[in-house]
């Protein structure tokens, strides 16, 4: 049950500019849905030791170090000192989309880890984006002139080309090459987003429609000019029967920018869930 000042939070990241969103502390928000007990203080008094302590590492000016020496320095400190990994044994467990429950457990998805990275890079000045790879986050540095691309769930190991393309084939099969747009980077909106479509097709497949509900009004208030989640939300609410629901976020689907055979379903849809209001 999401409380009224988790609404507010979570509806003010989605007025803001994507620049000006605290990563960090929206993905708390998000989890604190589920874990509405948790002391969100303590996480973020966490999240920022993970900064000040990569900062002691250093030793020194952290715009004055190299890309090799920041990347030891947030793998040592992330990874080393303070255990995270990625939970390869239960992959699929609704906790490692949790940051609440990542931080705990010290385990989670690539892309919950790949917060924590971002966060605690940009405490020390350096800029980290989330990069557009099919299928596994990754997060790409920038420090003294060079761009590294790493692996949160892997300790923040770094990938070149040969990995990377690796990567890709187990992924996406034999066939499948690396394009430029992979390395493109990704807003943090879209990786909040990333972050909960793991919550949310998990519990889709589950059957778990309702929790699949809250999911994506959470999202929806987080990214509200995002088509596709209005779409998703008022169909969940098809499949529950909620008529009013669907009929409500459909309608608002299709007040934004989607394309023409997708408005003519959705109105097909729309027309007939009306009906049997009527």
């Amino acid at each position: 049950m999401m409380t009224p000042e988790l609404h507010r939070s979570l509806a003010e990241v989605g007025r803001a500019e994507v620049d000006q969103i605290d990563i960090a502390e929206a993905a708390l928000s998000l989890a604190a849905i589920d874990y509405p007990k948790a002391e969100i203080g303590r996480y973020r008094d966490h999240l920022d030791e993970l900064t000040l302590t990569a900062a002691h590492w250093l030793g020194e000016a952290p715009d004055l170090v190299d890309g090799t020496r920041a990347v030891t320095a947030l793998s040592g400190v992330i990874s080393g000192q303070y255990g995270y990994r990625g939970d390869a044994e239960a992959y699929d467990d609704l906790q490692n989309a949790n940051l609440v429950r990542v931080i705990d457990r010290r385990r989670g998805l690539p892309v919950a880890l790949g917060i924590i990275y971002m966060h605690v890079a940009r405490g020390l000045g350096w800029r980290m984006h989330g990069i557009a790879f099919p299928g596994h986050f990754l997060v790409r540095l920038e420090v003294a002139g060079e761009r590294l691309i790493l692996d949160p769930f892997d300790g923040g190991t770094v990938r070149d080309t040969a990995e990377l393309r690796g990567l890709l084939k187990a992924l996406m099969g034999a066939g499948a090459e690396l394009q430029p747009h992979y390395h493109a980077p990704v807003d943090d909106r879209s990786v909040l987003l990333r972050l909960q479509d793991n919550l949310k097709i998990r519990q889709i497949r589950a059957g778990n429609l309702g929790q699949a509900a809250a999911i994506l009004q959470a999202m929806v208030l987080i990214a509200p000019d995002t088509p596709r989640l209005r779409r998703e939300l008022g169909l969940v609410h098809h499949r529950m029967g909620n008529r009013a629901a669907a009929i409500e976020h459909l309608e608002a689907y299709l007040m934004l920018d989607i394309a023409d055979g997708d408005r003519q379903e959705i109105g097909g849809l729309l027309r007939h869930l009306r009906l049997q209001e009527s």
